[in-house]
């Protein structure tokens, strides 16, 4: 949920309030991916009381659609992927596994906790074309999940066995 100062932002667009998107890759054995948007790299504190610096970059951000539709994918674009970042995402998509990525929002004003966030996505996929890097991903996979979610076994109703 987003801080009270941030729904003004999103409101009003005040004057001197900037709004900062990073991005956080984290893939087992190398070093996480930490990515702004803006012209000059930013310190920050995550919620964790952890300070971090964020690369600049130039970062496009497609939230998803709030809707029903048990799709929820985040898709982000990057220009002028380093090599670093290139190799830590290909690794990632050739691992196999589930690599967790980060999604915050800060105020310029105020670094020293995130205005919003964070919101965990699984990388789902990613393609590099030229300099660019366009990947996306998934949370909350509504389709694939069990209903009703508790399933009744041996275990947890042992009289089911007779039925």
């Amino acid at each position: 949920m987003p801080s009270p100062i941030l729904s003004t932002v999103y409101a009003s667009a005040p004057a001197g309030q900037v709004i900062i998107y990073t991005l956080d890759i984290r893939v087992a054995g190398m070093d996480p991916i930490l990515i702004c948007n803006g012209f000059e790299d930013v310190t920050a504190t995550l919620e964790t009381s952890e300070e971090v610096t964020f690369e600049a970059g130039n970062l496009s951000v497609a939230l998803p659609k709030r809707d029903d539709s048990g799709q929820q994918t985040l898709r982000f674009g990057l220009w002028n992927v380093n090599g670093r970042a290139q190799e830590v995402v290909s690794a990632a998509l050739e691992s196999g596994e589930e690599v967790p990525i980060l999604y915050r929002e800060f105020l310029a004003s105020d670094l020293s906790v995130p205005a919003a966030g964070p919101v965990q996505f699984v990388m789902l996929g990613g393609q590099f074309e030229g300099l660019e890097l366009q990947t996306e991903g998934g949370y909350y996979d509504i389709l694939n999940q069990a209903y009703p979610r508790e399933r009744y076994t041996q275990l947890n109703a042992p009289g089911i066995r007779y039925l």
